[in-house]
């Protein structure tokens, strides 16, 4: 595979995660990100020796800083950061930022470019560039599959939201720097025994019907110093997220957990892995679709979404494929009350009386409804409510009546159900892969502390 596939098929391979492991580059160490987070703050500040007293000789607030910078003698323009921004908002879908909201947000995106350009200038220097072309390739890539437009058109459209295709360009420079530095400064010194992976699949097996759990996150370090304005942050996100935020905009500009790369996506993981008692109870609890948060945890916030659960090595029942009837009478305008009830009493009555898909059409003709045939629906395709009622029918049983006068009364009649096969889950070999992303992912993210601590930043 070449190098330059890293933005749709290896970051898809990176994203990877089950009970063995955290993500690679994109994911985080152990289970949350926060496991890298400072640990015991307040010994680690004893160090410094700091006065119990603080009194500061001049004023200064960050909050107010033009965001524009010099990174090892790179600049960092301020249109670099509004476009960025730019991105951020068109993905929010209309949702208006309050404007402190916004200016924390413009120092966040400029915290993630002096990331990319540390890992470009690294790559540099090791005699590993990327050049435009491989940009190129990417973006156009990227637009094809990732947008389903042209490069034009995708140039079109960010130009449109006040963007520009080199914002774009400029990230998947840093992705693809980043990528190659690890390959070759990280990847090769990690080692992971055969003894480990085994010790690891039987303890999978013996877990087989646990429930893992697809989790989304955002992490916001704080210490003691900051730590009521970084919860006012985390605060102001759940916020924005509950008005209708993207939580994967939000993560990627955020979260201080490497799963930003991916939205704050965790994969697949059991609460065991999350090394944490408090936050294993909350995750337990949750229910799909539920944000939770902000969670106070060693180190600082956590905001979770449970994307999705499922039991280890059981095939979801919601991923059976059903073959439908939806059988259905709609109201003229118009139509009164008592109209429509002795309608919709005619309707149920006819339901009742179908032995099965067998005669449903010709017994919904006699009364003036209509008839939809879906052979190939998966049930995860479904209403949340539609699925628990119609995954607990027995063939030729229907669901009871649903809809209104506007829309009329329907009911969908289960004609066949495909279950899924049982999956085995992953193998030994999958196993190891993870164990090694796991790894190469704390390393790369003490490689990238390292670049930070080294780097002459100058702020405008």
């Amino acid at each position: 595979m070449k190098e330059n596939d890293h933005v749709i098929a290896f970051a898809r391979k990176l994203v990877t995660i089950t009970a063995a492991s955290a993500l690679l580059l994109s994911g985080s160490t152990g289970a949350f990100a926060q496991a890298a987070a400072p640990q015991g703050a307040d010994t680690q500040s004893d160090a410094f020796n700091f006065p119990s007293d603080i009194s500061f000789l001049s004023q200064s607030d960050p909050n107010i800083r033009r965001a524009t910078a010099r990174v090892n003698g790179n600049i960092i323009t301020g249109t670099d950061v509004d476009q960025r921004v730019a991105l951020i908002l068109a993905s929010n879908e209309g949702v208006q930022i309050p404007a402190d909201e916004l200016q924390r947000l413009r120092l966040q995106v400029l915290r993630n470019l002096i990331d990319e350009t540390l890992q470009v200038q690294e790559a540099a220097a090791l005699d590993m560039t990327v050049t435009p072309d491989e940009v190129d390739e990417a973006y156009a890539r990227f637009a094809q599959q990732g947008r389903n437009m042209s490069v034009e058109q995708l140039g079109q459209y960010l130009e449109s939201i006040g963007s520009s295709p080199r914002t774009i360009k400029r990230q998947i420079q840093g992705e693809l720097a980043w990528d190659r530095l690890l390959r070759r400064n990280v990847a090769p010194f990690v080692n992971v025994s055969e003894a480990e992976v085994s010790e690891l699949y039987e303890r999978m097996q013996e877990s087989r019907g646990a429930t893992e759990y697809r989790l989304g996150e955002i992490f916001l370090q704080s210490t003691p110093a900051n730590r009521d304005a970084v919860n006012a942050n985390a605060q102001q996100i759940v916020q924005q997220l509950r008005e209708g935020g993207s939580f994967q905009a939000y993560a990627r500009q955020y979260s201080q957990a490497t799963t930003a790369a991916v939205g704050g996506d965790l994969g697949w993981i059991r609460v065991e892995q999350l090394q944490n008692p408090q936050l294993e109870g909350i995750v337990g609890e949750m229910l799909p679709g539920q944000l939770v948060g902000p969670v106070e945890i060693p180190g600082g916030f956590w905001i979770g979404l449970l994307i999705d659960r499922r039991q280890i090595g059981m095939p979801d029942p919601r991923d059976a494929t059903l073959s439908l009837k939806q059988i259905s009478i709609n109201f003229e305008p118009g139509t009164t009350q008592a109209e429509a009830e002795r309608r919709g009493n005619a309707f149920v009555a006819a339901i009742d009386s179908m032995n099965g898909c067998g005669d449903a059409n010709a017994k919904a003709a006699a009364i003036g409804a209509t008839v939809v045939d879906n052979d190939e629906i998966a049930a995860r395709a479904l209403p949340e409510a539609l699925q628990n009622v119609l995954l607990g029918l027995n063939i030729g049983q229907s669901t009871p009546p649903f809809g209104d006068l506007q829309e009329g009364i329907r009911v969908l009649m289960l004609c066949g159900r495909d279950d899924p096969p049982t999956t085995a889950g992953p193998d030994k070999r999958q196993l190891m892969s993870q164990m090694e992303d796991d790894r190469i992912n704390k390393r790369a993210q003490r490689y990238l502390r390292d670049l930070r601590r080294d780097a002459v930043i100058e702020y405008n």
